[in-house]
């Protein structure tokens, strides 16, 4: 080649990048777009915020005054939406449609988190959160069907009406964690169908939408910290990622989904739920991220990311059982949501802090007559009187304000 003119060279060149170039897009169009073409979603992206989660802070400055300039730094904080019952689509594409015009505005991508939440048999461990779809038997058909046609479906119409929009779906808030951990209750038992098919159906589906990045549900230290349990809990990510087309369907898993298991980062020592007592070596979220991430590479499912919430654990150690879980007294808001997290926790694969729990939305009832009462909701922890499970909690989002580390002023 080497006596060709350099016009014949720079044409071969051409030619071949050409050639890579296509091997490049059909290799994108045969995988998962956002593998191809995302990062971390969060970085250098402003994230939506959502006018009713201001109008709910509004409404608690009403009720304390005297906390108002303190309340009022809360504002503009980006929540996710929770889409955790049908009713809720129907709103979907005013919050995106406020996204975009967000975007639009500023001139900068603007990332909206959502939450998948409508399993059938929802959170099969406790009752506090008890969905609308329930299973008839362990095979779950008509459960099933109505979860992928009249939830997921109707999901995924309304995002695919806005691409360009980076949107962050996180899928289904305590359920795998629960096949690894509670089949010993019957409900999970008899949820396992449900569970398997309906979280690799959503998966399947959201993942085959440009600029929708999934974070699957991997609960949190306090859980799945334990060997066991997170092996466990992995090989049930594995059978899900399986079903729904393989791992690079999803950027990676979200921790500490509305729950006050503290940061930390990797060199960390502070125990304040005294896990390594019982042998949990994941005494906070930054060390269970690196545990669970090592944990998945060795089931071949490798380079992925994660998430983990920071509404609602900037106190440590206010709880006397970190078993507890429902309306935690003395809690207080966490790190702001932010992408800039390695030189907080040490990990080089944590996109964003979040905030997904809305941080004044109840856990739930702490009345034992109420429909969905769950016994954590009146245990020695937990503030009481409290409302039911997603009703805003006035109250309660002021204690967080006061108590939130770093401090708001």
């Amino acid at each position: 080649f080497k006596n060709r003119k350099h016009s014949q060279t720079s044409n071969n060149t051409n030619k071949l990048m050409r050639m890579m170039s296509n091997i490049i897009f059909i290799i994108c169009a045969s995988i998962l777009v956002q593998t191809c073409i995302g990062g971390n979603p969060f970085a250098n992206s402003n994230y939506y915020v959502d006018s009713r989660f201001d109008d709910e802070i509004a409404n608690t400055i009403a009720q304390y005054p005297a906390d108002a300039d303190l309340l009022t730094l809360t504002k503009d904080i980006p929540v996710a939406y929770w889409l955790d019952s049908i009713e809720k689509i129907s709103n979907l594409t005013a919050v995106l449609q406020g996204a975009k015009a967000q975007q639009e505005a500023t001139g900068v991508n603007t990332v909206t988190t959502i939450v998948i939440y409508d399993l059938p048999d929802r959170d099969c461990a406790a009752a506090a959160s008890n969905g609308e779809i329930t299973c008839a038997d362990a095979t779950c058909a008509a459960g099933i069907t109505t979860y992928q046609t009249e939830y997921i479906d109707p999901i995924v119409e309304v995002l695919s009406q806005f691409a360009g929009q980076p949107i962050v779906a996180i899928v289904e808030p305590d359920s795998l964690p629960n096949l690894a951990t509670n089949l010993n209750v019957p409900k999970c038992q008899q949820a396992q169908t449900a569970y398997m098919t309906g979280v690799s159906y959503a998966i399947a589906q959201l993942s085959t939408l440009e600029d929708v990045y999934l974070y699957v549900d991997a609960g949190h230290g306090g859980w799945l910290g334990w060997d066991t349990n997170r092996i466990a809990a992995v090989q049930v990510f594995s059978k899900v990622l399986s079903l729904a087309g393989g791992a690079n369907k999803i950027r990676g898993f979200a921790t500490n989904t509305a729950n006050y298991q503290p940061l930390g980062a990797l060199n960390s020592t502070a125990d304040p739920c005294n896990l390594l007592s019982q042998y949990n070596k994941a005494i906070n979220e930054a060390i269970y991220i690196e545990l669970l991430s090592q944990s998945l590479e060795a089931a071949g499912i490798s380079g992925m990311y994660f998430i983990t919430d920071t509404s609602r654990n900037g106190v440590i150690n206010e709880r006397s059982s970190c078993s507890n879980w429902c309306n935690i007294k003395n809690a207080g808001f966490g790190l702001r949501p932010t992408s800039y997290t390695q030189n907080v926790t040490g990990n080089a694969n944590i996109d964003a802090f979040v905030w997904v729990k809305i941080p004044g939305e109840s856990d739930g009832s702490s009345n034992s007559a109420a429909p969905r009462y769950d016994f954590h909701c009146s245990s020695v922890d937990s503030v009481v009187p409290a409302p039911q499970a997603g009703d805003w909690f006035a109250s309660y989002y002021v204690m967080l304000a006061q108590n939130a580390v770093p401090p708001l002023m």
